[in-house]
């Protein structure tokens, strides 16, 4: 009899692998090992924490993706978030405060939460959360950035707070940066890098995978470019549409395959980096990990949603605790209903499925 596949098991050991991975990465960095081996303790105490409350019947993620701002300076082609009117030039109106986010934060720590990923719009327009999230060391928070902004102050402060870890968009070379991102931003990125790596500061790249891209930001000249720069993660997120026209760039199953070989040729080549698939290979994970299951997404506003990928939501942290959010009636539908573990064409089943996730909102609210 082939045995019942456990979330809980499965997310751990992968919590277990990112931070044995960069327990590696870090080994000739004094400052950046120590702060490593401290995360690793906390890890395992928050590993603890969600294991005691899922013997109580309830499941806490491991993982939480927080767009702290919905603003940016990009106007990245393809951009999702764009597309889905989440991301805007205006000032936002009514987005969480400061304190609201550290409260999040807190509530985070208490129930064993161990990483979040910050996101937006472009997450340093957002200072003041950022510190917040500094005050927070027993999270490591990965900071999604377009890299434009980085400057002194933040140099400054994310040597000050080794949890705050830069992650900068790359789309591969130079020519593949600039015609997605625009002109000039490839070489800020670069200086950004050479920055980082002299004052011996972590950071990793984050790049969007797409079926035009694939071998590129999977090959030994680009990662060996970022090893030489000190990059210590990289960051493959495989590109969803959010419009018909852009079906074609999101990676089937022969990419996801392809991609899945490409990761683990590079952790044995590359033990000095992390290297992460999102939202990878659902098939070893039992399905889509959105939704609570592995993690879930919170907007600039407070609105708990699956994933960034599906702005659908019954719940605003505003309004609730974190806890309550994680506990949604849209989340606990979509894995009641089996959407999150349906069958689909490849790129996110969320997307795909849109349509039932739109009926299950509505049913929720």
């Amino acid at each position: 009899m082939e045995k019942e596949f456990d979330i809980q098991e499965y997310m751990t050991h992968g919590v277990e692998r990112v931070v044995s991975d960069a327990i590696r990465a870090t080994l000739r960095n004094p400052r950046e090992s120590a702060y490593m081996a401290k995360f690793a303790l906390a890890s395992k105490s928050a590993s603890k924490k969600r294991a005691e409350l899922e013997a109580e019947g309830e499941h806490i993620p491991p993982f939480l993706i927080a767009s702290i701002t919905s603003s940016c300076n990009l106007h990245c082609s393809g951009c999702y978030s764009r597309c889905n009117n989440a991301t805007e030039d205006t000032e936002p109106v009514e987005q969480l405060t400061d304190d609201e986010w550290l409260k999040i934060f807190d509530e985070a720590d208490d129930l064993g939460v161990s990483f979040i990923l910050l996101a937006g719009g472009e997450p340093l327009l957002r200072k003041g959360v950022i510190e917040a999230a500094g005050k927070k060391q027993n999270i490591l928070f990965p900071i999604f950035t377009n890299g434009t902004y980085m400057a002194d102050k933040y140099f400054d402060l994310f040597d000050k707070n080794r949890n705050l870890v830069p992650i900068m968009s790359i789309e591969g070379g130079k020519e593949a940066t600039d015609s997605r991102r625009g002109e000039g931003v490839y070489d800020k990125l670069v200086s950004n890098m050479d920055e980082l790596n002299r004052r011996g500061l972590i950071y990793g790249a984050s790049v969007t995978v797409t079926t035009q891209n694939l071998k590129d930001v999977s090959s030994e000249d680009f990662i060996s470019m970022l090893s030489d720069k000190g990059c210590k993660a990289v960051i493959f997120v495989e590109f969803v549409p959010v419009t018909e026209d852009a079906e074609y760039l999101a990676p089937g199953e022969e990419e996801r395959e392809y991609l899945k070989k490409e990761i683990a040729r590079l952790r044995t080549e590359h033990p000095e980096m992390v290297f992460v698939s999102f939202p990878g290979d659902e098939k070893n994970s039992g399905g889509c990990i959105a939704a609570g299951r592995g993690f879930f997404h919170i907007n600039s506003h407070g609105g708990a949603e699956p994933c960034p990928f599906s702005p659908y939501s019954d719940i605003n942290v505003k309004k609730t605790s974190l806890r309550d959010a994680i506990n949604s009636r849209l989340f606990k539908a979509l894995q009641k209903e089996g959407v999150l573990l349906d069958d689909h064409e490849g790129g996110c089943v969320l997307y795909e499925k849109r349509q039932e996730v739109e009926a299950l909102l509505k049913n929720a609210v």
